[in-house]
């Protein structure tokens, strides 16, 4: 992307602030520098529904560049973020000229379609506690490529619960049974993930 000389431009987002909301032309694709970004859809009836929470190293907002005319999600900044925006057309003509890119970007989109794919089926079959486990084992990396951070930064039991489709006072009442039987603990930077975690979700 440091390629790009025209098409992109960085923007900085604070805790809440919106990116762009449902209904909003589609006419760029959007990167995660650094923060977190949740991406929410709201029905007809308006009910919000969380459908993704990206970390830094995300791309969203690419069914642009498949022929989507306006938004279908919204996006907002779960903390203060740095976002790259790239224009549809700059988007498109980087992924014609640099085939590694192009790999790379395709490889991203695959690995997120694996990881809804999962969360659909965690939805649909796991109890909202598995959920949460599973929820946040993901946010602390555990099971991913990259290293993982045992310490994931404060959010709120409020946006943990849209995210797993359960009520505030489950989460805390799992948070408080995690915590109790050592799986996480707490600091003042946040919410410390022990690995020990993966027990819940994989218990019958």
């Amino acid at each position: 992307m440091a390629k790009l000389m025209a098409g992109r431009s960085r923007c900085e987002f604070l805790t809440g602030e919106s990116i762009f909301s449902q209904g909003d032309p589609a006419n760029a694709v959007f990167y995660v520098q650094s923060g977190q970004v949740k991406l929410t859809v709201v029905s007809m009836s308006g009910k919000e529904a969380v459908i993704a929470h990206l970390p830094a190293g995300c791309f969203f907002g690419e069914a642009s560049l498949a022929g989507q005319t306006v938004r279908t999600s919204s996006a907002h900044a779960l903390k203060n973020s740095n976002v790259v925006r790239i224009e549809k057309t700059a988007m498109l003509d980087l992924l014609h000229r640099e085939p590694a890119f192009a790999e790379q970007f395709l490889a991203h989109l695959l690995s997120r379609n694996v990881r809804m794919e999962a969360d659909l089926v965690d939805h649909l079959f796991n109890s909202s506690e598995k959920r949460l486990a599973r929820l946040l084992m993901l946010m602390a990396n555990f099971g991913q490529d990259s290293k993982p951070i045992p310490v994931i930064a404060k959010i709120s039991q409020e946006t943990l619960a849209e995210m797993i489709g359960t009520t505030r006072s489950r989460v805390s009442f799992f948070l408080n049974r995690f915590r109790h039987l050592g799986y996480i603990d707490y600091n003042g930077g946040g919410m410390l993930i022990n690995s020990s975690l993966v027990k819940v979700v994989l218990h019958d």
